[in-house]
Protein backbone atom coordinates (compact mmCIF):
# COMPACT_ATOMS: atom_id res chain seq x y z
CA UNK A 1 0.00 0.00 0.00
CA UNK A 2 1.35 3.65 -1.15
CA UNK A 3 1.07 5.88 2.08
CA UNK A 4 1.11 8.64 -0.95
CA UNK A 5 -3.16 8.50 -2.46
CA UNK A 6 -2.99 12.10 -4.18
CA UNK A 7 -6.42 12.63 -3.54
CA UNK A 8 -6.07 15.64 -1.37
CA UNK A 9 -3.92 17.39 -2.98
CA UNK A 10 -6.67 20.00 -4.50
CA UNK A 11 -7.29 20.86 -0.76
CA UNK A 12 -9.47 18.07 0.24
CA UNK A 13 -9.65 14.98 2.58
CA UNK A 14 -12.19 12.22 3.37
CA UNK A 15 -14.04 11.45 5.90
CA UNK A 16 -16.66 8.75 6.94
CA UNK A 17 -18.69 9.61 4.57
CA UNK A 18 -17.79 12.08 2.45
CA UNK A 19 -15.38 14.71 1.56
CA UNK A 20 -14.46 18.10 2.91
CA UNK A 21 -11.87 20.93 2.64
CA UNK A 22 -8.53 20.17 4.71
CA UNK A 23 -9.52 23.64 6.72
CA UNK A 24 -13.06 22.51 8.02
CA UNK A 25 -13.89 22.52 11.34
CA UNK A 26 -14.13 18.72 11.54
CA UNK A 27 -10.85 18.19 10.24
CA UNK A 28 -9.73 20.83 12.77
CA UNK A 29 -11.28 18.95 15.79
CA UNK A 30 -10.20 15.40 14.96
CA UNK A 31 -6.48 16.88 13.74
CA UNK A 32 -6.37 18.57 17.16
CA UNK A 33 -7.37 15.10 18.89
CA UNK A 34 -5.04 13.18 17.14
CA UNK A 35 -2.07 16.09 18.19
CA UNK A 36 -3.55 15.15 21.47
CA UNK A 37 -2.90 11.50 21.05
CA UNK A 38 0.91 12.49 19.72
CA UNK A 39 1.38 14.41 23.08
CA UNK A 40 0.22 11.89 25.36
CA UNK A 41 2.04 9.28 23.01
CA UNK A 42 5.35 11.27 23.87
CA UNK A 43 4.35 11.42 27.60
CA UNK A 44 3.82 7.74 27.78
CA UNK A 45 7.76 7.55 26.38
CA UNK A 46 8.81 9.26 29.45
CA UNK A 47 7.54 6.43 31.89
CA UNK A 48 10.25 4.03 32.41
CA UNK A 49 8.76 0.74 31.60
CA UNK A 50 10.43 -1.34 34.60
CA UNK A 51 9.64 1.38 37.08
CA UNK A 52 6.45 -0.51 38.62
CA UNK A 53 5.17 2.61 40.87
CA UNK A 54 3.98 3.73 37.13
CA UNK A 55 2.50 0.88 36.21
CA UNK A 56 -0.88 1.45 36.14
CA UNK A 57 -1.04 5.14 35.14
CA UNK A 58 1.22 3.96 32.00
CA UNK A 59 -1.57 1.51 31.36
CA UNK A 60 -4.48 3.96 31.72
CA UNK A 61 -2.70 6.48 29.45
CA UNK A 62 -2.79 3.78 26.79
CA UNK A 63 -6.18 2.80 26.96
CA UNK A 64 -6.77 6.87 26.19
CA UNK A 65 -4.90 6.75 23.13
CA UNK A 66 -6.97 4.29 21.78
CA UNK A 67 -9.86 5.86 23.51
CA UNK A 68 -8.98 9.36 21.42
CA UNK A 69 -8.46 7.44 18.11
CA UNK A 70 -12.23 6.59 18.85
CA UNK A 71 -12.84 10.06 19.54
CA UNK A 72 -11.01 10.88 16.25
CA UNK A 73 -13.01 8.22 14.41
CA UNK A 74 -16.75 9.70 15.78
CA UNK A 75 -15.91 12.85 14.86
CA UNK A 76 -14.42 12.58 11.30
CA UNK A 77 -18.17 10.62 10.99
CA UNK A 78 -20.07 12.84 8.44
CA UNK A 79 -23.55 10.83 8.44
CA UNK A 80 -24.24 9.15 11.76
CA UNK A 81 -26.51 6.90 10.35
CA UNK A 82 -23.80 5.26 8.61
CA UNK A 83 -22.51 3.83 12.60
CA UNK A 84 -23.02 3.75 15.69
CA UNK A 85 -20.52 6.09 17.72
CA UNK A 86 -17.72 4.79 19.77
CA UNK A 87 -17.13 6.87 22.44
CA UNK A 88 -19.64 6.05 25.21
CA UNK A 89 -20.91 7.66 28.65
CA UNK A 90 -19.36 4.66 30.37
CA UNK A 91 -16.34 5.85 29.55
CA UNK A 92 -16.64 9.20 30.75
CA UNK A 93 -18.00 7.93 33.70
CA UNK A 94 -14.40 6.10 34.17
CA UNK A 95 -12.30 9.27 33.82
CA UNK A 96 -14.31 10.08 36.82
CA UNK A 97 -13.26 6.99 38.30
CA UNK A 98 -9.60 7.87 37.54
CA UNK A 99 -9.57 11.27 38.58
CA UNK A 100 -10.87 10.74 41.91
CA UNK A 101 -8.67 7.59 41.83
CA UNK A 102 -5.68 9.57 41.48
CA UNK A 103 -6.51 12.88 43.51
CA UNK A 104 -6.73 10.72 46.55
CA UNK A 105 -2.95 10.04 46.24
CA UNK A 106 -2.12 13.78 45.70
CA UNK A 107 -1.64 16.47 48.81
CA UNK A 108 -4.14 19.15 48.85
CA UNK A 109 -3.99 21.90 46.97
CA UNK A 110 -5.29 25.65 47.72
CA UNK A 111 -3.44 27.39 44.82
CA UNK A 112 -3.61 27.35 41.10
CA UNK A 113 -0.70 25.06 39.78
CA UNK A 114 1.80 26.12 36.86
CA UNK A 115 3.41 23.25 34.63
CA UNK A 116 6.14 21.74 36.11
CA UNK A 117 7.96 19.91 38.11
CA UNK A 118 9.04 16.20 36.72
CA UNK A 119 8.97 15.49 32.98
CA UNK A 120 6.51 13.37 33.38
CA UNK A 121 4.44 16.05 34.91
CA UNK A 122 5.14 19.04 32.35
CA UNK A 123 4.29 16.64 29.70
CA UNK A 124 0.70 15.93 31.03
CA UNK A 125 0.00 19.50 31.48
CA UNK A 126 1.14 19.97 27.42
CA UNK A 127 -1.47 17.06 26.92
CA UNK A 128 -3.72 18.96 29.18
CA UNK A 129 -3.98 22.23 27.25
CA UNK A 130 -4.04 20.55 24.00
CA UNK A 131 -7.21 18.48 25.42
CA UNK A 132 -8.78 21.85 26.42
CA UNK A 133 -7.98 23.04 22.38
CA UNK A 134 -9.50 20.13 21.32
CA UNK A 135 -12.28 20.51 22.73
CA UNK A 136 -13.10 24.32 21.76
CA UNK A 137 -12.61 22.65 18.28
CA UNK A 138 -15.34 20.22 19.09
CA UNK A 139 -17.57 22.80 20.73
CA UNK A 140 -17.27 24.95 17.52
CA UNK A 141 -18.28 22.27 15.47
CA UNK A 142 -21.12 21.25 17.58
CA UNK A 143 -22.19 24.86 16.41
CA UNK A 144 -22.45 23.96 13.09
CA UNK A 145 -23.55 19.87 12.68
CA UNK A 146 -24.63 17.28 14.87
CA UNK A 147 -21.93 15.35 17.21
CA UNK A 148 -21.37 12.76 19.32
CA UNK A 149 -21.88 14.52 22.35
CA UNK A 150 -19.78 11.99 24.44
CA UNK A 151 -16.62 13.21 22.72
CA UNK A 152 -17.40 16.58 24.22
CA UNK A 153 -17.76 15.07 27.89
CA UNK A 154 -14.60 13.10 27.07
CA UNK A 155 -12.12 15.28 26.34
CA UNK A 156 -13.79 17.79 29.19
CA UNK A 157 -13.09 14.88 31.76
CA UNK A 158 -9.82 13.60 29.98
CA UNK A 159 -8.31 17.59 30.63
CA UNK A 160 -8.93 17.04 34.41
CA UNK A 161 -7.56 14.43 34.37
CA UNK A 162 -4.41 15.43 32.61
CA UNK A 163 -4.19 17.77 35.48
CA UNK A 164 -4.94 14.97 37.96
CA UNK A 165 -2.41 12.53 36.65
CA UNK A 166 0.34 15.29 36.34
CA UNK A 167 -0.10 16.15 40.02
CA UNK A 168 0.36 12.56 40.56
CA UNK A 169 3.37 12.22 38.40
CA UNK A 170 5.24 14.79 40.53
CA UNK A 171 4.15 13.07 43.42
CA UNK A 172 5.21 9.78 42.93
CA UNK A 173 8.32 11.27 41.78
CA UNK A 174 8.86 13.25 44.75
CA UNK A 175 8.40 16.71 43.28
CA UNK A 176 6.60 19.67 44.57
CA UNK A 177 3.90 21.06 42.24
CA UNK A 178 5.06 24.62 40.93
CA UNK A 179 2.43 26.51 42.77
CA UNK A 180 1.51 30.05 41.78
CA UNK A 181 2.89 32.55 44.24
CA UNK A 182 0.31 35.52 43.18
CA UNK A 183 -2.84 33.18 43.43
CA UNK A 184 -4.88 33.53 46.36
CA UNK A 185 -6.10 30.34 48.16
CA UNK A 186 -8.94 28.80 44.76
CA UNK A 187 -9.14 25.46 45.80
CA UNK A 188 -11.14 23.80 48.84
CA UNK A 189 -9.47 20.78 50.76
CA UNK A 190 -9.99 17.36 50.01
CA UNK A 191 -11.89 15.62 52.36
CA UNK A 192 -9.94 12.28 53.34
Amino acid sequence: MRIYTRTGDKGQTGVIGGRVDKDDVRVEAYGTTDELNCFLGQAISAIDAAEERFADLRDDLQTIQQELFDCGSDLALLKPELRPYKVTADLVDRLETWIDKYDAETPDIARFILPGGSELSSRLHICRTVCRRAERRVVTLSKQTEINEEVRRYLNRLSDLFFTVARTANHRHGVSDVEYIRSPDVFRRKSK
